[in-house]
């Protein structure tokens, strides 16, 4: 693994800080492409020594040059792409949004095809489908008409059509993957992150009020970032996206879980769920890659709290809110 090289965008954030971890434990190469010098999550789950393998480099992803220079310079021959404004950010400044979900996706791509690195992997989201009244079934299918309800889901919507112009274009293979409900340390921001959230309170032994409930896809983060990894490892053709599905499970069963290791944990949810169908099916994901990190809900959750407790210990996470 030692010639691997891998270049990753948005690793300060929640997936990309455990890309960036496992990919140090294993003792692959790794630079680091980011507009932002907040280095939380990864010191939430590195230690000093680890973080000092990395290499950071600060930049922009909607300056074209600036993405084409820094990956070509880094020498890298894996690309993980993950460099993106969540909902909340893209609904309150929708050009912005545009600009690093959309351009900045582009972007990777000129700069891959600059460098000659033949296929690199993305992330791209749950939220490219519609309202679960609009299906019949509850879980996604592979094939499952698209209809993102918000700028967030149309960007990723673009990004997945992006990738299959560069494909028929340009050779440039890839896969994207959809991530619903990602929790674990370091899902501190976003939508679905009051789960996580709340296993914090609970570690913390302070009450908590999940922001919604029902049935959804969870998923371990650790998970997410090893498939990543196997994935731009993989030999690719084509434009894939695939679906992951986890645990689908009901929020009663996430809080039952939190139970389970502590007890006394105050922690309630909303009834209502998010407007996404429940889950999704990622048989063809399975076919693609063999078998990949699955995580059950329970020991995913126990981690989590654990991870935590440890880090309120040694002062990496402050005692209270």
């Amino acid at each position: 693994m030692a010639e691997q090289h891998f270049f990753v965008t948005g690793a300060m954030g929640c997936i990309g800080a455990w890309v960036v971890r496992n990919l140090v434990q294993e003792n692959s190469s790794v630079t680091v492409f980011d507009l932002s010098k907040d280095r939380h999550r990864l010191e939430l789950i590195m230690t000093a020594d680890e973080l000092a393998r990395v290499t950071f480099i600060q930049g922009d992803l909607t300056q074209t040059n600036t993405v084409r220079d820094a990956l070509t310079d880094s020498e890298a021959t894996h690309i993980i792409h993950l460099g993106a404004l969540q909902v909340p950010f893209c609904k309150a400044d929708p050009p912005v949004g545009a600009a690093v979900n959309v351009l900045g996706t582009v972007n990777m791509f000129e700069a891959a095809k600059a460098a000659g690195i033949s296929q690199l992997v993305y992330a791209s989201s749950v939220g490219v489908y519609g309202t679960k009244d609009m299906y019949t079934e509850n879980l996604v299918q592979h094939d499952t008409p698209l209809y993102p309800l918000n700028h967030y889901g149309v960007y990723k919507q673009a990004n997945e059509g992006s990738a299959r112009v560069y494909w028929r274009d340009d050779q440039i293979a890839s896969i994207g993957f959809r991530p619903y409900t990602v929790y674990g340390p370091g899902r501190d921001q976003g939508m679905t992150s009051t789960p996580t959230q709340a296993m914090l309170a609970a570690a913390r032994g302070e009450a908590y009020h999940i922001s919604f409930g029902g049935s959804n896809g969870f998923q371990f983060v650790d998970d997410i970032a090893k498939l990543f990894i196997q994935a731009a490892r993989h030999a690719i053709e084509g434009s894939d996206v695939f679906n992951i599905r986890g645990a689908v499970a009901h929020m009663s069963e996430v809080v039952a879980a939190i139970h389970a290791v502590l007890p006394d944990a105050e922690v309630t949810h909303e009834s209502d769920g998010l407007p996404f169908p429940d889950g999704q099916v990622d048989t063809e994901l399975r076919q693609t890659l063999g078998e990949i990190p699955d995580t059950p809900l329970t020991v995913g959750v126990e981690k989590t709290i654990r991870h935590f407790q440890t880090a309120i210990q040694d002062g990496r996470l402050p005692q209270s809110t």
